[in-house]
Formats: structure tokens, C-alpha cells, sequence
């Protein structure tokens, strides 16, 4: 162990307000010192940081040491949003905290919201752990400068994160985030940092269901949900919210609705998960559930399930979802409007939304990786997804995803359908005969080491693929808006991405069919664009296999 390192942990114990944390760090630093060599690399990462602001704010394990969530860093990092907020005009302007059910998450909220006090805002809390789509509709709601949600989202148990809103409702954006990591950095010892009680308590609960509720504008309303929140803390909004809405045949899996910091009956807490909804799936096929929803621990996602016409349960694509809501949003839409309404989508998601938008004569964009980039996609926005199961179906409610209010439109859409005698399949089969064949699919490869994956990465663009499956493709560089390369031709499209959260190389793969014109030829269409899309995954594998481990999603 180097001095350097030991005598970095002796000062981050000195500075952290924390005893059990601070007992924490003081016994990795005994057994480093002792000689300890998994000490000593656990005392390695813990040290590494700080956290910084990525995709989606601050996210890491709950743990001591700079490189974790902990108070000392969530005292640091609240005094360098005051500093932000003061230098940006909202000085002693009314900031939101929220929290999960996560580890740390409560006292992790309090001390935000002492910061913020001391600093002289006025805070307001929520008075439990809600879903994050409250905080956010709190922020546009109160009139607040900014809104803070302690939350890692679908994360590993361990983990824990800290979310931010500007006064718009959305996340920040650059250079918000540099300018707050600027004045973190500069912020004292979390010891020196000054706290204060005195933040009020504010409940938006009622508010938000009525709104929510709302969204459902079709007259059926027989249809039988099934539902599971992943052991966060959707559960009772979700339902409270339906029914509401006037869907009232719902079941919940007991087993995963509390709230459980563990989540110890999943893996992974993350819908898009093999297996995270197995539980669900077994409650659809046993009540006969029309469509089943599970939304992620914070309850921002939403991802649905439905029966094949075999009577087999499966959970439906982030890109399906995405298409069957925004034609239903976009059916919804008064046909006089001062302008076309605006539908959004990612770089990464299935370009099929583009071709609805136009067939209802509204506006269509494509923004980089993030709700971040969606919510600000243009006036007129009435609808918006990504690939990864987020989904903005009202953003004058919550400008950002949401994935309550999307199970409120899906609830609406699917008794609609069953009034009609159809299902979501038939809508997407109807779709692709009239808009064509798009697959999408999604090779990761997890490389540890971040200086290879920056070389790979400059290695492509260095010498991109002029083919791929046989298809000649152009490259497109997104540098320096985005660390993406687009490689597109005819009826292919592929992207590279690091991801912002993960050790991982994404590929984002999509193959296209024209309109069949007519239902007798979809299948033969699907067919053709499967194979395409099976060659094009295997090309890809081929050309990666010696830079890391290739893995579906």
C-alpha cells in the first residue's frame, strides 16, 4: 500500500461526518496496513473517486470512501448544487427532495435537504419513499428551482444514486453537470459543510394520481391487469393510480410489492432482466391477465407483458412498447393544433416511430442516449421513448419517463383493443404491414479496462467497417456532441456507444423490411428480416471476439 493511499483514507475519516462510515474505511485501512491484499485493493477502488456525474447523475455502491454513496459525498455534492443553483439565479428558491426505498436512502435525503437549508433554500420532502416520477412532477407541480431524487434506479442491490432536476422538470444537462462537478471539487470537507433542520413536508401524491389517472381517454375500461414493482416503491402509486383511472381488476405479486432493498427474489432488479419477471408472468397466465406491467425499483420504467396467440406469456420489447404506445398517443391527438405534434426517440431505438409520425402528419426527432436529451426535444412533444423501457407519454404531467402514467395509456390501449376484439399483437402486426419490418437487437462487450475500450472505440472510427453482413454502410461520427459511431446502409443501421453506467462496449444493431402491403406476406417479411439481423449479430461477434465477452442484453 502506498503513503499516498493510506494517507488518503486517514484524511477522508478525519472529514466524514458519518461514524459508521467512518469505522467503516477505518477497518479496510487496518487490514491494507496489516498487508491484506484484498484490503488493499478494496481500499484501491474505494479511493478512485470521486463519483461524477454520468448519465444520470451520481450513481455507486453505499459504502465509505470517496468512490461510494455515503453522507460525506452526498453532503459534498448537495453544497456544490447550492453553489450551482445560487451562481444560476435561484438562490433561496424552493428545491424538492425525494428518495427509494434503497439502502442509505433516508438519511442520504436528510442530509440533502440540510445542506439546502443551511444554504438558505427553502426544501420541501417528500414524506416517503415514492417513485422518482413524483419528485419530478413535483418540481414542475411546486414551481420548484430544482428537485432532488436519492435513487440508483434498476441498479444492483448495492447501489445508490442521486438524481437531479432542473427547474424545468428535466435532468440536467451540460454543462449543468460540469459546473456542479466544478463546485464539488471546490466545496469544503463534508465536516465543514454547514446543515440545518427546518425542511418542510410536502405531498404531491393526490395531485399526481388525479393527473395521471386523466390519461386515460378511451370509455372501456375492462381489462385485467397484472402487475409487480420489483421490490421498489411503486406498488401502491401503480395501483392507486389505476384505479383511479377506473381499471380495477388488478393483481399485484405479493411476493415483490413491498418495498425491499434486497430484492431477494430477483437477480437483477431490472425488467429488461432474463428472469426479473418470471414472478409476474407465472401471476399473468394464472388470474388470465389481458397484459401485465413491471415497472423497475423507482418505478420510472415500465416494460409489458403479453399472451401470444399460443397462450405463452412474454414480456414485449422496449422498441415494441415504444411504437404501440406512440401510435396510441398519437391517435389521442385533437386533430386542429396550433402545430404538429412532435414525437421523439434515441439514436439507439428502433426507427419506426419516424414513419407513424409522419403517417399522423406529426414531427419527428432522434436525440442522443437519455430522457435527458428526450424531454428536450422540441415544443409540441407529446410523446417520447427510449429503447431501455423509458417512456414519456404526457410530458406536460412529468418531463421525464415514467412509468406509471405509461401503465395508465397501456391499461387504456389494451381495453380499448379487447372492446374491439384485438390484442397489442394484432396492433403490431398492423403496424409493421403498413410501416414495415424493423428488429432491433443488442450486443454488449464488457471490458473492464477503460483504456482498451477507449481504443477500441478509436480503433473504429479509425477504420470502420465499409460492410457488414454484406451490406455497404457509411460511417457517421457524433463526436463531439456524443462518444457514438453510426454506421448505416441499406435497411441496416448499427451503433456503437460506451455506456455511461457499466464497463461495457454497446452495439445497438436494427434491420428493416418494407411494407409487406398486405397480412399474407408479413410473416415471410419477419422471416427475411430475422435472418438479416441474425447475420448481421454474427458478423458483429465475429469482428469483436478477441476484444471482449459478447453479450445479449
Amino acid at each position: 500500500m502506498t503513503s499516498d493511499l493510506r494517507d488518503a483514507a486517514y484524511r477522508w475519516i478525519a472529514d466524514d461526518p458519518e461514524a459508521g462510515t467512518r469505522d467503516e474505511l477505518q477497518d479496510v485501512l487496518a487490514r491494507a496496513m496489516g498487508g491484506e491484499s484484498a484490503a488493499v485493493a478494496d481500499l484501491e477502488d474505494r479511493m478512485s473517486g470521486p463519483l461524477s456525474f454520468g448519465t444520470a447523475g451520481l450513481r455507486g455502491p453505499v459504502r465509505a470512501g470517496a468512490n461510494g454513496m455515503n453522507t460525506a459525498v452526498v453532503v459534498r455534492t448537495t453544497a456544490g448544487v447550492a453553489q450551482w443553483l445560487t451562481d444560476s439565479g435561484h438562490a433561496g428558491a424552493l428545491v424538492v427532495v425525494g428518495r427509494d426505498a434503497r439502502h442509505g436512502s433516508d438519511r442520504f435525503a436528510v442530509a440533502a435537504a440540510e445542506v439546502l437549508t443551511a444554504a438558505g433554500f427553502a426544501v420541501s420532502m417528500l414524506p416517503a419513499p415514492l417513485p422518482t416520477p413524483l419528485l419530478a412532477f413535483a418540481v414542475g407541480h411546486l414551481g420548484a428551482a430544482a428537485g432532488i431524487q436519492i435513487t440508483a434506479s434498476h441498479n444492483p442491490p448495492a447501489d445508490n444514486g442521486y438524481k437531479l432536476y432542473d427547474h424545468t422538470g428535466a435532468q440536467i444537462v451540460p454543462p449543468a453537470d460540469r459546473r456542479i462537478e466544478a463546485a464539488i471539487e471546490a466545496a469544503p470537507a463534508a465536516t465543514a459543510v454547514p446543515r440545518a433542520q427546518g425542511a418542510t413536508t410536502v405531498d404531491v401524491l393526490d395531485a399526481y394520481v388525479r393527473a395521471a389517472s386523466a390519461l386515460a381517454t378511451g370509455s372501456a375500461r375492462d381489462v385485467r391487469v397484472a402487475a409487480t414493482a420489483l421490490h421498489g416503491v411503486g406498488a401502491d402509486v401503480l395501483e392507486a393510480t389505476l384505479r383511479q383511472a377506473g381499471f380495477t381488476d388488478i393483481h399485484l405479486v405479493e411476493a415483490q410489492r413491498a418495498p425491499d432493498a434486497d430484492f431477494p427474489t430477483v437477480a437483477f432488479p431490472n425488467p429488461e432482466e432474463p428472469g426479473a419477471t418470471d414472478l409476474l408472468l407465472e401471476l399473468a397466465d394464472e388470474v388470465g391477465a389481458d397484459v401485465a406491467i413491471a415497472l423497475d425499483p423507482d418505478a420510472d420504467r415500465c416494460a409489458l407483458g403479453v399472451p401470444g396467440r399460443d397462450g405463452t406469456w412474454r414480456m414485449l420489447r422496449g422498441d415494441d412498447t415504444g411504437v404501440l404506445l406512440g401510435e396510441h398517443v398519437l391517435s389521442a391527438v385533437p386533430g386542429e393544433t396550433p402545430e404538429s405534434p412532435l414525437v421523439a426517440t434515441t439514436i439507439v431505438s428502433s426507427s419506426m416511430l419516424e414513419s407513424i409520425a409522419a403517417a399522423h402528419g406529426a414531427r419527428y426527432a432522434e436525440t442522443l442516449t437519455g430522457f435527458k436529451w428526450l424531454a428536450r426535444a422540441g415544443d409540441g412533444l407529446v410523446f417520447a421513448y427510449e429503447e431501455a423501457l423509458g417512456v414519456c407519454v404526457a410530458p406536460e404531467l412529468v418531463h421525464d419517463k415514467d412509468g406509471i402514467s405509461a401503465a395508465v395509456v397501456a391499461c387504456d390501449l389494451v381495453a380499448t383493443l379487447k372492446a374491439q376484439g384485438r390484442t397489442p399483437l394484432d396492433v403490431l402486426d398492423e403496424l409493421a404491414v403498413r410501416h414495415g419490418v424493423y428488429l432491433t437487437d443488442q450486443v454488449s462487450l464488457r471490458i473492464t479496462d477503460l483504456a482498451a475500450r477507449a481504443e477500441l472505440m478509436a480503433g473504429l472510427r479509425a477504420d470502420p467497417p465499409s460492410t457488414l453482413a454484406g451490406v455497404e454502410v457509411a460511417a457517421e461520427d457524433l463526436l463531439p456532441d456524443a462518444d457514438v459511431l453510426r454506421l448505416r446502409g441499406d435497411g441496416v443501421r448499427v451503433v456503437f456507444r460506451p455506456s455511461g453506467t457499466e464497463p461495457k462496449l454497446k452495439t445497438y444493431l436494427e434491420v428493416t423490411e418494407p411494407p409487406p402491403g398486405e397480412a399474407g406476406r408479413l410473416a415471410e417479411a419477419r422471416e427475411r428480416a430475422g435472418e438479416r439481423l441474425a447475420a448481421l449479430r454474427a458478423d458483429l461477434e465475429r469482428r469483436f471476439a478477441g476484444a471482449g465477452a459478447g453479450q445479449a442484453p
